[in-house]
């Protein structure tokens, strides 16, 4: 046989054996990718399943609280509470208290909010300021005023001018000028939107809260607290006598809004962790409730409902 035949005939083979490696090589990798591909599909597709279920069991939490919210009369609904169950072989806890225990950051007095942040460890000049420019923020400017007050953000750089108009979130607080972060995050626990009255619920609130009521001395917030488990909730003259006599902002009002906090443990050991505040319907509402704000993964050391 021709030896020249013979050299082409192992070159062609030479050939194909190294095609046929190559693309041995390239479907091995396509393989490899889409192993990886299908276990990183595999992991989201678990998370996604977690998320649902978690978003399943807290919306159980949340009818749930409504409905022993709503099972009663407006008058005679608890101002807080808490209950547990298990959902999906999840372990849940629900508490709830009465948005009326804070202060309404759009509605509340400029006197009360300083005295919060004199509370809170600001100076008594200090906290005036502050707290009138957080009621600039949220009020129309008065005739002749508005240049003042826009002034001072252009002053200090900023590239926005004051609202004058009401606060959508806590979060907004931080903008106003010369607000210190510091101090809304320490102010945000004792702050609401949406409790749609401007006095704060003495019967509920927290030390800090009460303190921030005009006039109230750190004497006078311990003798209140020391008596307030025991007194009549029904009797507004007695509990705001015992509190001092009438004091601007303080109330025994309720609110239809609630905050809800809850704490759900998957069986698989997760924790997870919700903040969120929902309004109940007036009599003759077809609506069980409507949700105005919702957070997951909130931080645990937030604590739980404030008193």
């Amino acid at each position: 046989m021709d030896p020249s035949k013979i050299c082409s005939r192992t070159t062609e083979r030479g050939f194909i054996v190294v095609a046929t490696l190559w693309l041995l090589a390239a479907l091995a990798g396509l393989i490899l990718v889409g192993a990886v591909y299908m276990t990183q599909s595999a992991i989201a597709l678990s998370a996604f399943d977690a998320a649902t279920q978690l978003q399943m069991i807290s919306t159980g939490g949340v009818e749930l609280a409504a409905y022993q919210l709503s099972g009663v009369a407006p008058e005679e609904r608890p101002s807080r509470g808490s209950f547990t169950f298990r959902l999906a072989n999840a372990r849940v806890a629900v508490e709830y208290q009465s948005e009326a225990a804070r202060i309404n950051l759009n509605m509340a007095p400029r006197s009360v909010i300083a005295g919060l942040f004199t509370a809170l460890g600001v100076g008594s000049d200090a906290a005036r300021q502050l707290a009138d420019r957080a009621v600039a923020w949220r009020n129309a400017p008065r005739p002749n005023l508005q240049d003042e007050e826009d002034s001072l953000y252009v002053a200090a750089g900023l590239k926005y001018l004051p609202r004058h108009a009401a606060f959508n979130n806590i979060d907004e607080l931080s903008l106003v000028v010369g607000m210190p972060a510091a101090l809304v995050e320490r102010a945000r626990p004792y702050l609401t939107l949406y409790s749609g009255i401007a006095g704060i619920n003495v019967l509920e609130a927290a030390p800090e809260v009460l303190a921030a009521l005009p006039g109230m001395t750190s004497a006078q917030v311990d003798a209140f607290l020391n008596q307030r488990d025991s007194l009549p909730s029904k009797d507004p003259e007695f509990v705001l006598g015992i509190l001092g006599g009438r004091v601007s902002g303080a109330t025994v009002a309720a609110s239809s809004a609630y905050r809800i906090r809850m704490r759900i443990i998957l069986p698989d050991g997760r924790d997870s962790r919700s903040e969120g505040v929902i309004m109940l319907p007036d009599r003759g509402t077809k609506s069980a409730y409507r949700v105005f704000t919702w957070r997951d993964e909130i931080d645990p050391s937030a604590g739980g409902v404030q008193r």
